[in-house]
């Protein structure tokens, strides 16, 4: 079958060599046949590609040589495809997806079949960020020794970097920029809490399954402190806060709440949240998000 990819993934992979990354044009080029290599290899039947799939990989709904379901997913070497195996290993289907192909290589993951369209951000709010919330505490585990996944302070260093470049050059994000760093600095001024974190967790991260109810789909791994990984999930359904006229006496609540609930210091995740809404704010305007930019920025300013 010919392997298209959905229009989500061109546009995201279009956004990072705009944001100055290479290698991901060459990567898209070759994606049918990269893909087609993979199927042939393992000897797997296609039912179809998932739509619109992911923001920096290709998803295909896929069986096994013995009829089982499963998927197929093929990432270019931006995405960490390797680090999401090894934390997908290292979780052996422990509250995430499970990994069937451990032992591989080359960008390709092949993983037990979930239910692709049905993610817990289909529940309603207060039921969705309950449900979230367990999936996570499940995830943070102790990382395995001799570790290769970068830590929160390293991925956080990078994007510090270019968030003040893009505050030299855009006044209208320099406070908030600045509000940002100084919230990071104070945060890792205290040893830090070795966790494997999920990295970019969220409600529509976490997808039905058949041995558990919920399980969380693809990490970009980090090892850091728990509040890092819940910070971004206190921004969910941002749209819908910021139409709310007490958004952001929800959005404080909220913090509370999640703290609360999962044993996180409240002005760590408050500090963690703030830097996270502030560094995508700053990253939609650089790529052409204004929209996208105004929401996460007026989230942040909330905090």
């Amino acid at each position: 079958m010919a392997f298209e990819p959905p229009q989500r993934l061109v546009r995201a992979l279009g956004e990072m060599q705009r944001n100055g990354t290479d290698g991901t044009g060459d990567w898209l080029d070759k994606l049918p046949e990269l893909a087609q290599e993979a199927v042939d290899l393992r000897e797997l039947t296609v039912e179809r590609v998932q739509a619109p799939g992911g923001r920096s990989s290709l998803v295909v709904l896929v069986r096994r040589i013995d009829g089982t379901p499963a998927v197929l997913k093929l990432a270019p070497e931006r995405a960490r495809p390797e680090s999401e195996r090894a934390a997908l290993a290292h979780w052996d289907g422990r509250g995430a997806v499970r990994l069937l192909n451990p032992g591989d290589t080359h960008g390709v993951l092949l993983l037990e079949r979930l239910h692709p369209d049905l993610s817990v951000r289909s529940l309603p709010e207060a039921k969705a960020l309950l449900e979230a919330a367990g999936t996570l505490r499940r995830l943070w585990v102790e990382p395995p020794a001799a570790h290769v996944f970068e830590t929160v302070a390293e991925r956080t260093g990078r994007q510090a970097e270019a968030m003040r470049a893009a505050a030299s050059a855009d006044t209208e994000v320099a406070a908030l920029v600045d509000a940002a760093l100084a919230a990071r600095d104070e945060l890792l001024a205290a040893p830090p809490e070795e966790r494997l974190l999920h990295g970019t967790f969220r409600q529509s991260k976490v997808l039905a399954g058949e041995r558990m109810p919920w399980l969380a789909v693809g990490p970009d791994p980090v090892v850091g402190e728990c509040a890092f990984d819940l910070a971004r999930l206190v921004r969910d359904r941002v749209e819908d806060l910021i139409a709310s006229p007490s958004g952001s006496s929800i959005t404080r609540r909220r913090v509370k709440r999640l703290a609360e609930s999962l044993d996180v210091d409240q002005e760590r995740l408050r500090g963690w949240t703030l830097f996270r809404a502030v560094e995508s704010g700053v990253r939609a305007r650089r790529v052409g998000r204004p929209q996208d930019a105004e929401l996460l920025l007026e989230f942040a300013g909330w905090l």
